[in-house]
């Protein structure tokens, strides 16, 4: 499998696609002064990792305030209020901090049950909605 570093990556042209397309540079082109750290988003009921996001000082602050996921969007370099346009958002149950404190863990619970803006004819209920076949290569719709 050959991966492509030199064409700019568009998260608009993989969405709901089963092109593998893996951004190894998202970092790389963040300013040197951004000032985030990762955040693992997990629902609170069951475990399971719904997305990986990243948040700053403001974020962190304003999801603490409001006790809902509010995150730092690296895309767009402003305040990302989870699920703010397709309604689909996020109460906060509890902070997780690592032990070098450069990472977080958030436990929420959907409002509304949907998790991913990309939700495919109903079937994708988190972010993480492919799987990597292992033998193939190839992206599929995950269990």
């Amino acid at each position: 499998m050959d991966i492509n570093l030199d064409k700019p990556y568009d998260s608009s042209t993989i969405e709901g696609t089963n092109i593998l397309k893996l951004d190894f540079t998202k970092l790389d082109r963040l300013p040197a002064d951004s000032g985030v750290i990762p955040v693992a988003v997990q629902d609170a009921a069951t475990g399971e990792v719904i997305l990986i996001a990243y948040t700053n000082a403001l974020a962190f602050n304003a999801t603490i305030e409001k006790r809902k996921l509010i995150l730092w969007s690296t895309s767009r370099n402003k305040l990302w209020f989870k699920g703010e346009e397709s309604g689909n958002t996020f109460s906060l149950h509890s902070i997780h901090v690592n032990c070098e404190q450069n990472s977080l863990v958030y436990q929420v619970t959907p409002d509304k049950g949907k998790i991913c803006h990309t939700s495919i004819n109903g079937i994708a209920n988190n972010c993480y909605y492919r799987q990597l076949n292992l033998d193939t290569l190839e992206l599929e719709l995950a269990p």
